[in-house]
């Protein structure tokens, strides 16, 4: 008895000693080198699951990278990472259900810093170089901050609308959607940092664009049966950003699910999602009759949508069934497939980095 205590004793210590090595061992960092000109993707992950993640895609090489930022940094990126910016040299990826955004090096993706302690950030907009501001979800507020010195310096009131996405900005104003149980557009005075006025549309405005002639863009998505805000049916608004007049262009057929207004790099051409992809010049009278790109069908999704700046190429995300590796397709101005490829779960927003010289 007394020799097998012996032997059991030091094998207990070594497992514990083992286990400890294992628990508190530093996360290992692969060095990332990302090529000159790419696509991020931002892969949302499930939600409360901590599988968001980050690739991105070498459009000279068709090479795909995922979990990219995991590899740069030895740390998962959190919980629904919700979109990506490039400004000043610096990329900010904003993790929405983690309250945080992070600031990278673009070039090799190690974190740099971040904003912290935010309810539920969803996009960034860059007012100057010393002024920015980040929407969120759930808080009446809109976050500002320097991005010199990525500190929070003050905060905006959106009078009571808890849910703020995307923006654009006409002159000293910044134009943004109000999209969960909302239908406004909030116009903000960048001078003073106050909601100067509210521009109503559809149910739910999921997204936004301003073109060439100043002409700002949304689609609707309705809502859906049952929602103590309205069910109707989508539809796709134009609003002059000098008299701030929204226009209903057109309706889609009610429970159609439409999202995603998208530009091309000359900002002539708009795109959307109403489950397949369309286009359409932005002085065009109506919408057209065919789509540019049919969705695939029974397990397909189309998620997200992003137009190349520089050769008006389209990178369409496919969410499949929201819980395996999305898709992403590549296709040519007129919808000649280019490429097809693998990414994260849930694959929603896009990113281009060019750096030629």
């Amino acid at each position: 008895m007394k020799i097998k205590t012996q032997i059991i004793i030091p094998l207990f210590l070594l497992f514990l000693a083992v286990a400890s090595c294992m628990d508190y061992e530093p996360p290992l960092k692969t060095p990332t080198l990302v090529p000159d000109n790419v696509l991020f993707i931002t892969n949302e992950g499930n939600f409360q699951y901590s599988s968001a993640s980050l690739s991105f895609y070498d459009m000279k090489t068709e090479k795909v990278e995922n979990d990219a930022f995991y590899r740069a940094n030895g740390r998962k990126l959190g919980d629904v990472a919700q979109s990506m910016t490039i400004y000043d040299g610096k990329a900010y990826i904003v993790v929405n259900n983690s309250g945080v955004v992070f600031v990278v090096n673009p070039q090799t993706l190690e974190i740099l810093g971040g904003i912290n302690n935010l309810t539920s950030p969803r996009y960034v907009h860059f007012v100057s170089s010393t002024k920015a501001y980040i929407t969120d979800l759930y808080a009446p507020i809109i976050t500002i901050f320097n991005p010199e010195t990525l500190q929070k310096t003050g905060t905006i009131d959106t009078k009571g609308h808890k849910s703020t996405e995307q923006m654009v900005q006409y002159g000293k104003y910044v134009f943004t959607n109000c999209w969960s149980y909302d239908n406004k557009i909030l116009v903000i005075d960048t001078e003073t940092d106050q909601v100067v006025d509210e521009i109503p549309v559809g149910v739910q405005p999921t997204s936004l664009v301003i073109d060439k002639y100043n002409q700002i863009w949304t689609i609707t998505d309705g809502g859906y049966e049952g929602s103590p805000y309205g069910y109707e049916a989508p539809a796709l608004y134009k609003i002059d950003a000098a008299t701030r007049t929204a226009t209903q262009f057109y309706t889609f057929g009610k429970g159609k699910r439409a999202s995603e207004v998208n530009l091309n790099g000359k900002r002539d051409t708009l795109y959307f999602i109403s489950e397949d992809i369309w286009r359409m010049d932005v002085t065009d009278s109506r919408v057209p009759v065919r789509p540019f790109l049919k969705s695939p069908g029974r397990n397909s999704i189309f998620y997200g949508l992003a137009i190349d700046p520089h050769t008006s190429e389209v990178y369409v995300a496919d969410a499949i069934d929201y819980t395996q590796p999305g898709v992403i397709y590549r296709f040519t101005p007129e919808a000649v497939p280019v490429d097809t490829f693998k990414v994260g779960v849930i694959p929603g927003a896009f990113c281009f980095n060019y750096n030629e010289n």
